[in-house]
This record gives C-alpha cells, sequence and structure tokens, in this order.
C-alpha cells in the first residue's frame, strides 16, 4: 500500500470565508480587569487593509485574574471593512513581558504568524527577553504606542504589517 499523503496541512484550511465559519468563535465577553484597549488595523504588504483577519491574544499571566471568564486570558477578535481590530486585555503587571502573545490568521496566509505585543510606556522593555531577541532597529514593530484622548486614547495604537521592508513589517517569530 503506498503513503499517500497528502500535501494541505490544517493550517491552509482557513479558506476564503472566515468570517462566515468563525462568527460564533469570535469573543464578544470583556472580563472586568480588561482595562488595556489596543486599537489598531492589519495590514497587507501594499498598506491596505485586510478585512477578513482574525487576531488572537493569548496572555497566560492574568489566568488567575480572569478565573471566572469563558476562555481566561484569551482573546479573539475579527477585522472589521477598514482592516480595524480592538482587543480588550488584562494588564499583566510583570514589567518586560508581553502583554499579550499575538496569532494572525488571514487570508492568503498558509500558516497563521506569531508575535508579541508590548506596551510603550512598561518601565521594562529594557529589560525584555524576548525583546531583546529582536534587532533594536525592528523592535518598534512590536510596541504599541500610547494614545492621547484626541487620538481616541486612552488605550494604544498597533497596526499589524504582514509584509513590508524591514522598517515597517511587523516581527513574526518562528515556533519549532
Amino acid at each position: 500500500m503506498d503513503d499517500h499523503r497528502c500535501a494541505l496541512t490544517s493550517s491552509q484550511t482557513i479558506g476564503p470565508f472566515p468570517h462566515e465559519a468563525w462568527a460564533w468563535a469570535a469573543m464578544a465577553e470583556r472580563p472586568a480587569s480588561a482595562t488595556l484597549c489596543i486599537r489598531g488595523r492589519l495590514l497587507d504588504g501594499q498598506g491596505q487593509a485586510i478585512n477578513d483577519g482574525w487576531i488572537e491574544a493569548w496572555s497566560p499571566a492574568v489566568l488567575e485574574r480572569e478565573q471566572g471568564a469563558a476562555m481566561p486570558g484569551f482573546r479573539r477578535v475579527a477585522t472589521d471593512e477598514a482592516g480595524a481590530f480592538m482587543l480588550w486585555l488584562t494588564p499583566t503587571g510583570r514589567p518586560g513581558e508581553p502583554a499579550a502573545h499575538i496569532t494572525v490568521f488571514a487570508r492568503g496566509l498558509l500558516k497563521h504568524q506569531h508575535c508579541a505585543l508590548f506596551l510603550a510606556d512598561d518601565p521594562g522593555l529594557a529589560g525584555s527577553a524576548l525583546l531583546a531577541q529582536v534587532p533594536e532597529s525592528r523592535r518598534h514593530s512590536l510596541i504599541a504606542q500610547v494614545l492621547t484622548p484626541g487620538e481616541g486614547g486612552p488605550g494604544y495604537r498597533w497596526d499589524i504589517r504582514l509584509q513590508g521592508d524591514a522598517g515597517s513589517e511587523t516581527v513574526f517569530f518562528d515556533y519549532v
């Protein structure tokens, strides 16, 4: 018998209709401890909005603070027609650690992408072990900037760029 293996992987099955297929999985619940608002856009290599992407955020450091939530520490949001998303996160309280580990799903991605989200006003950024693994010239792509009230604050602004030059593309991590 031939050892016939399928050339497709499970990560290649997102298909062209993730919003319809995953509508049940959007996270509408916002725990009371989730006081960090992250606003951003998911953009392609030409800076165009990706209007059918999904952003997942995982913050294991907040599991105890979110006990009783349906999925403590986990968020999943879809992008809108302008590629915009809004995540409500619970502060980790751990300087230098990511506010969340991020996974991005979108059409055209054969494999979902992983990165981390840091906050610009975190006093521990300089000592972050994870951020230190990223070339200094690229770290800005993982750091959400504080919004002023005139910019829609309080909260943070962080765009995810799937492709682009080294100055604009978000840094993504490989996990082995």
